[in-house]
């Protein structure tokens, strides 16, 4: 199951592309998900912590464009986004 996944992948995502001026649109496309190992450690000197935090990123992506509905007459209708190819902590 998810919930017991560790480490970094492409997933599908979906959510609704929106600018000042033009209708919402729902898109889906593959985005970066994951759980990277990260710790901390206490030291005597400031700033009396050692610390590793990695985060789940795109590696590679492409940009898609998708075009939004119901744009005033001078906003582009255009919505550029990112879709990840591969993904890494």
């Amino acid at each position: 199951p998810l919930r017991g996944f560790r480490g970094c992948a492409v997933r599908e995502f979906t959510f609704v592309a929106q600018k000042p001026g033009c209708k919402g649109l729902r898109i889906t496309t593959e985005a970066c998900w994951g759980r990277c190992h990260t710790w901390e450690r206490p030291i005597l000197e400031a700033p009396f912590i050692h610390r590793h935090h990695r985060v789940c990123t795109y590696s590679h992506m492409r940009i898609l464009s998708a075009r939004l509905p119901g744009c005033l007459p001078d906003v582009s209708p255009l919505y550029h986004y990112p879709a990840a190819l591969q993904c890494h902590c």
